[in-house]
């Protein structure tokens, strides 16, 4: 039996708070640590830092309590990614709501950025995502491909800090992955995040697929938001979910498909993303895929 909300902590409410940043950690302290110091010495604003601590049997339980800057939800055992932030998220206070993974470092003014692009939009429906340095190529066109390290004790912070503004990368479109961004009242009105995605495999283009559903049609990746990636650090350790299959059947379309021919995931940005209505042979192709699901 999974339990919710075994442990709880609220803190002081932040009336300069811009976002509301939800944190989920499973057992990885040692790079939540680095996350949660970048956020405090590299962030243009004050932020409310909210943890959801799966297990947290490494001293990840006993840090959260210790810092007082920092609320969390706590479940016993690892409930996933999705759960996760939907816990986290229900104590926000601020209008903006931003997921970042444990296993990142946000680099100077990736906050402000962010601002920057909310400011000039003047409305509440649009997702934005930071722009990920991974160390390496895995060919997603929304990164940036260079080497800082992949463990704490390889990390070179003093030459990411150095070079990162020297990183250069276009606006993109599709804004998917973490970190993103994304208004209070929209989380609400989708829902947060799918718990039959559950521990969370394709959660993400599922998110963006709703708020699509919704009406949102401004998917934007921020270059100059950069974000270190040290690289999945929890996925390895899990039974992964068929995410890919349970895209599939709930939109009747691949995830693929979605974020080719919808979001333009990775092509330059260019504003809002126009209407997509599917031809009949694109519905008799992914009619087909849904079938071969089935069978």
């Amino acid at each position: 039996m999974t339990h919710f909300n075994i442990e709880k902590k609220l803190a002081a409410k932040n009336e300069n708070a811009k976002f509301s940043i939800i944190i989920p950690t499973w057992n990885n302290l040692p790079f939540l640590k680095v996350l949660v110091e970048s956020i405090r010495k590299n962030s243009s604003f004050a932020h409310q830092l909210i943890l959801h601590i799966n297990d947290g049997t490494d001293g990840t339980l006993e840090w959260a309590i210790s810092q007082p800057d920092i609320c969390f939800t706590r479940s016993i055992d690892n409930i996933g990614i999705c759960k996760a932030v939907n816990l986290a998220a229900a104590q926000a206070y601020t209008e903006y709501i931003l997921y970042i993974n444990d296993d990142m470092y946000v680099c100077p003014q990736w906050d402000q950025f962010l601002w920057d692009d909310i400011a000039s939009i003047g409305h509440k429906f649009f997702f934005i995502s930071a722009t990920m340095i991974e160390y390496f190529d895995t060919q997603n066109p929304c990164v940036v491909v260079a080497n800082y390290g992949n463990t704490i004790e390889s990390f070179n912070e003093a030459k990411l800090l150095a070079e990162y503004s020297q990183l250069h990368k276009n606006d993109w479109s599709g804004s998917t992955w973490p970190p993103n961004i994304v208004h209070k009242d929209l989380w609400d009105m989708v829902g947060g995040y799918s718990v039959e995605y559950s521990p969370g495999m394709y959660s993400d283009p599922d998110f963006s697929r709703k708020l699509w559903y919704l009406g949102v049609r401004y998917f934007k990746g921020v270059g100059k938001s950069k974000v270190y990636h040290f690289g999945s650090k929890s996925v390895g350790r899990i039974k992964q979910n068929k995410g890919r299959d349970t895209f599939l059947n709930k939109w009747n379309f691949s995830s693929g498909f979605f974020g080719k021919n919808f979001l333009r995931i990775g092509q330059k940005f260019e504003g809002y993303l126009p209407e997509f209505e599917l031809t009949k042979m694109q519905k008799l192709n992914n009619f087909l895929k849904k079938f071969k699901w089935f069978f």
